[in-house]
């Protein structure tokens, strides 16, 4: 009997707010200088009160509704007990008892991950360790700013569900607008609680903390897998215990043992009042909320009839799928002219192009609307070019580097150029016949059945109509000629 992993997740995201949790001091994760958005307040000063942020409270709402879960009426705010050297106040202001959210569920590749909790927190500040320095520097940047947690119930069963999880949460979050969920910035940390048996009787727990990228999820969780098996095959138990993740070595470490939840003596934050939210204060929030991943997929594949590998894409780059549909928009009449079809075809152009050639040109940067300097209605426009074979495909690629590199009209590039595609077919054929007779070895290879003669000469009607005929047209015409 093969052993089955129960695999729970921890997720940790800073939520994308103006100002800290407790205090009016800034929310800048990109901050650099050390101590500078801190205040009496976030440095635990004696005498300071909290005050909690009401965005922060709104957005884990926001983020509670999305993944299905009940907002509890009465919540309540609660002191973490703990020492560490960038808790300021010695104890963290958080969520036990009484959270903002509770239940719920995520669809992961069809499967229902149950949502425990998520509940709202101010986060730590950073600790910074100088290469062969005996200390440790302080920053508190970091220390007050508002911290979500997302407890899933222990329903995963592999390292690629895992990463799933959290990546489709990633896009939940981003399209809330709830947090940036940047994890290379530590927006967002996940931590796997892990276990294996082969029983009803669960196994010993271990937890792999901050685990700073997906694919470092997968890995992780694959690992502890394997490890727990071999220490139980080998006789030996489990133990109870906090693991990081080795990057280099790629393989989970050991730690500490893990602190269990009594240890923390929660008792109620005396400073913060309780919370009450009744049904229209939760259906103002719900009716703010915009279109979730998931609605997207469906909407993408029933309007615009792209291929699954496509919709996925536009749903995880949302700027540039937004940048689609502000395309798609400039058809206007013209596209309801087409028919179906011509929809389905012209769709299928705007989505290629910006998927493969425009982010080919990008070179691995992000898309930015205001940085990039095609407007919608020039691409549109360009797009229209290809759909009416007004340019060839290779003639289609100049354009759209010089639409990238200058954000000129593309009907002005073309013309400026030289660039439309031949319509005179009787021309056409004088150039074809100049071809054919200037490559008389090409053409006795091609009667002799040698297929790459024939592109051959097709490459140099092209060449001397620099780009402007149709290819197919020319392999056609070259065919009847020879």
């Amino acid at each position: 009997m093969a052993y089955k992993p129960t695999i729970g997740l921890e997720i940790h995201a800073e939520l994308k707010t103006n100002s800290k949790m407790f205090c009016s001091c800034k929310n800048d994760p990109d901050e650099k200088r050390p101590n500078y958005n801190i205040c009496p307040v976030c440095t635990a000063q004696p005498g300071t009160l909290p005050v909690a942020n009401e965005e922060a409270i709104k957005k884990v709402i926001k983020t509670g509704l999305a993944l299905n879960c009940t907002v509890s009426e009465d919540s309540k705010f609660d002191r973490k007990n703990y020492f560490y050297p960038d808790l300021p106040k010695g104890y963290q202001i958080s969520q036990y008892d009484k959270p903002l959210c509770v239940g719920g569920y995520l669809e992961v590749e069809g499967r229902k991950i149950r949502i425990t909790r998520i509940h709202l927190e101010e986060d730590t500040g950073s600790l910074m360790h100088p290469e062969g320095a005996d200390y440790s520097l302080v920053n508190l940047n970091r220390a007050g700013v508002p911290l979500m947690e997302l407890v899933t119930e222990p329903d995963i069963s592999s390292g690629k569900e895992a990463r799933e999880f959290a990546q489709e949460l990633q896009l939940i979050l981003k399209y809330l607008g709830v947090s940036d969920a940047d994890m290379e910035k530590g927006q967002m940390r996940v931590e796997v609680n892990i276990s294996i048996s082969k029983g009803a009787k669960l196994g010993t727990k271990v937890e792999i903390k901050n685990l700073n990228s997906f694919k470092v999820v997968e890995k992780a969780v694959d690992f502890e897998i394997k490890r727990q098996e071999e220490v139980l095959e080998a006789g030996d138990k489990v133990v109870q215990e906090t693991r990081g993740w080795h990057d280099k070595k790629e393989i989970t470490f050991s730690q500490r043992e893990k602190e269990e939840a009594h240890d923390y003596r929660y008792f109620p934050e005396p400073d913060l009042p309780l919370m009450h939210f009744d049904k229209d204060y939760v259906k103002e929030i719900k009716l703010i909320m915009l279109e979730l991943p998931e609605q997207k997929r469906e909407r993408f594949k029933k309007e615009y009839g792209l291929d699954n590998a496509s919709v996925e894409f536009f749903v995880v780059n949302k700027d540039l799928s937004e940048y689609f549909e502000k395309v798609i928009s400039e058809f206007d009449a013209w596209l309801e002219a087409e028919g179906e079809e011509g929809k389905k075809r012209t769709y299928k152009l705007v989505a290629n192009y910006l998927i493969s050639d425009v982010q080919g040109l990008l070179e691995g940067k992000e898309f930015v609307e205001t940085e990039f300097k095609i407007t919608p209605e020039n691409f549109a426009e360009f797009v229209k070019m290809i759909y009416k074979n007004e340019i060839s495909s290779k003639v289609a690629k100049a354009v759209l580097l010089e639409m990238f590199n200058t954000g000129v009209d593309p009907s002005d590039i073309v013309d400026d150029n030289n660039w439309r595609q031949m319509s005179d077919d009787s021309e056409l054929e004088k150039i074809i016949k100049d071809v054919v007779a200037k490559n008389p070895k090409a053409v006795e290879d091609y009667k002799a059945g040698k297929q790459n003669s024939l592109q051959f000469l097709v490459g140099q009607v092209m060449a001397a109509t620099r780009g402007t005929a149709s290819p197919e047209k020319v392999r056609s015409l070259l065919k009847k000629i020879i």
